[in-house]
């Protein structure tokens, strides 16, 4: 585990806790409308909490206050991820710091002072020196590595098919619940979510 030291290194969470036929899901770029409302609705009938990487952005969209707090309602964990979607990678860490803790503070104003952010996640995975600056602010870097690439298409058959490759035994994946049309990606997370499960997988978060 990292220290938190600047120049050390800084361990990523990339795993599902448990063992086994496990996987964690992950969701970036929401909350968004219909699609993360629909998201949300078929995660609770089937009693899955996952982490919603959340941008400040969206939570002020309207309808967006209601949805994270659905969010916290139903369990899920939240990640920060930012106030927008600019690449973060080259800026410096005043800058980054600024950013990550006014998205906190939107996320707090919607859900509550005290609601949990485990964890930070950087926009396209570009990282810089915003690591260390969500260690120092009391978050881990949420690392997702299996993703299927649902900003290139929506189709949802593709979409099942590389969900389908990536998840793999302690795995955390990623999907997008925004910011634009993602009902192919909802769609086709739940389909194979349920093939998984009739397999006897099951839904975790992210390992400790």
């Amino acid at each position: 585990m990292a220290s938190g030291r600047p120049g050390d290194p800084i361990e990523q969470v990339t795993a599902a806790a448990g063992a086994g036929d496990v996987c964690a899901l992950t969701f970036d770029d929401g909350p968004a409308g219909d699609d993360t409302e629909a998201l949300l609705d078929g995660l609770a009938e089937r009693g899955i909490r996952a982490v919603f990487c959340v941008v400040g952005g969206q939570i002020q969209r309207p309808g967006g206050n209601d949805l994270l707090r659905r969010m916290v309602a139903d369990g899920h964990v939240l990640a920060n991820h930012s106030t927008g979607f600019d690449d973060m990678g080259d800026w410096g860490a005043e800058r980054v710091r600024a950013d990550l803790a006014e998205n906190l503070r939107i996320i707090r104003d919607a859900a509550g002072a005290e609601v949990p952010v485990p964890y930070w996640r950087a926009p396209n995975g570009s990282w810089g020196v915003t690591e260390q600056v969500a260690l120092d602010l009391g978050m881990r870097p949420l690392g997702v590595v299996n993703h299927i690439g649902d900003w290139e298409v929506q189709d949802a058959e593709v979409l099942a098919e590389r969900l389908r490759t990536v998840m793999t035994p302690g795995s955390m994946v990623l999907a997008h619940d925004g910011p634009s049309d993602r009902a192919a990606t909802v769609k086709a997370v739940l389909r194979v979510v349920d093939e998984r499960l009739a397999l006897g997988w099951r839904f975790t978060l992210p390992a400790p």
